[in-house]
């Protein structure tokens, strides 16, 4: 085995990552844009109204409470406050400047990613109630795409770090049941419609999967000597 196909074995798992991120984020385009062109045709409105009533006949007072709870963990204020605190322990503790660049990249643009996306297919809400900040167009979801990347990324972050394996796993599953439970608080608080989460979700996942997914590469350019681009191209060359 020569230099070039030793490094070309160096250089594999990080391209088969990146490789499979990019193919799970284009399968999550792809959902994105056939829930937006079902919603602007009508044809998710059985599937809205369907799980909209369901909500509204299991409805009660205690878990009007528990989910108007909830709904604020995916809130705009909420996700800022906490964006701060894991940007100040993510200096304090590691001097990470790239994972809180991305981070940075990851929250803010997300944000003007769901302002872009609502502003376009400004649809309508169920209902507008500004003490849960059900206020302005409805198609995605804020709650649902903030939650999934702030929480996301919190979970990579957790995930990357030094702790056991177990409490890695807690993280992660208490993240993800958290995303989902804010998403559906706002379809039981009728801020949302059912179709408005599914697409936050996929919106979220599409730019949280390419913020970690840049952030790693940079991460692995920054700890090898082999440059990816360059041992494809000499392997090529010697091939072909």
């Amino acid at each position: 085995m020569n230099n070039t196909e030793e490094k070309v074995k160096k250089v594999g798992f990080p391209f088969l990552l990146m490789g499979a991120g990019i193919v799970i984020s284009i399968l999550f385009i792809y959902l994105f844009s056939e829930v937006a062109e079902e919603m602007l045709e009508q044809e998710v409105k059985a599937f809205d109204d369907a799980i909209i009533t369901f909500f509204r006949n299991i409805s009660t007072d205690t878990l009007d409470q528990v989910l108007t709870f909830v709904t604020e963990l995916g809130s705009l204020w909420f996700l800022s406050l906490m964006t701060i605190v894991t940007l100040v322990t993510l200096w304090i503790k590691k001097r990470d400047k790239w994972g809180m660049l991305f981070f940075v990249i990851g929250i803010g643009g997300g944000g003007l990613l769901t302002k872009v996306l609502k502003v376009y297919y400004a649809r309508s809400r169920p209902s507008i109630n500004p003490d849960i900040d059900a206020v302005g167009y409805s198609f995605p979801s804020g709650h649902s795409m903030g939650s999934l990347i702030f929480y996301g990324f919190i979970a990579y972050f957790i995930v990357r770090s030094e702790i056991s394996k177990p409490l890695k796993w807690t993280v992660a599953v208490i993240s993800g049941i958290l995303i989902i439970l804010i998403g559906t608080s706002r379809i039981y608080l009728d801020a949302h419609y059912p179709s408005d989460v599914i697409a936050g979700h996929l919106a979220g996942a599409i730019w949280l999967i390419l913020c970690i997914l840049s952030l790693e590469w940079i991460a692995w350019q920054n700890v090898s000597n082999t440059r990816p681009l360059k041992v494809v191209r000499e392997f090529m060359e010697q091939r072909f």
